[in-house]
């Protein structure tokens, strides 16, 4: 579990690609260094990933298929850099909201708006259908970044970013077109689903009445 407040940022220092698998070592901040151990939790762009391997600051971690084909890791190179944090523990402060690590889907950068202490930017996501999921005024995971939803359309919404979030992430770096990876909240999608399914029976259960009621003369 994580908690959407990145701790920091870490460079890849090393990939190896085998089939359908991929291996890549980051060079973690000292800070976030203190009791890591093999099979810990450690959040990349807001992906759940598995220590498999410590050698001082260098922290290897195994993707899979599945990750590299949900997630904008898999398009990483030697040299980039993404968010980290180290998953939370129960004593831990929750700054942002509570998230699983898991990425539902990603999203290009399609505006970007810049103003004199707040960037305005816009997102169109991979699969359309779960623009659901997105309410203004509501949560979304970004690159592992907990952040309020801003406005809403059919197919795109947007985030403001103060200058600490541009400075402490990735984000601030971004450019369009770039891809970030989305964590929808749970609740949100569990409500959403709730109410479909509701609706869904009600209109089953009124066109089954309609069908059974006689004809009118």
């Amino acid at each position: 579990m994580f908690t959407g407040i990145v701790q920091g940022t870490a460079e890849i220092v090393a990939i190896e690609e085998k089939e359908l698998f991929r291996t890549h070592t980051v060079r973690l901040p000292a800070e976030l260094l203190p009791g890591l151990a093999l099979g810990a939790s450690v959040a990349h762009n807001g992906c759940c990933l598995t220590v498999t391997a410590i050698d001082g600051d260098r922290v290897s971690f195994d993707l899979i298929k599945e990750t590299l084909r949900i997630t904008n890791l898999g398009e990483l190179q030697v040299g980039d850099i993404v968010n980290i944090e180290r998953a939370a523990k129960f004593s831990d402060e929750i700054g942002g909201h509570l998230m699983s690590g898991h990425i539902m889907t990603t999203a290009e950068i399609c505006k970007i708006i810049q103003s004199e202490n707040n960037r305005e930017v816009w997102f169109k996501l991979q699969d359309a259908e779960q623009i659901k999921y997105i309410l203004h005024k509501g949560f979304v995971g970004i690159d592992g970044i907990s952040l309020t939803v801003g406005d809403v359309t059919k197919s795109k919404f947007c985030v403001h970013l103060i200058p600490e979030t541009l400075e402490r992430t990735t984000l601030g770096a971004k450019k369009l077109g770039h891809r970030v990876n989305i964590e929808i909240d749970p609740h949100t999608q569990a409500i959403v689903d709730t109410v479909e399914r509701v609706l869904a029976q009600r209109d089953a259960a009124a066109a089954l009445v309609a069908q059974t009621l006689p004809d009118a003369e």
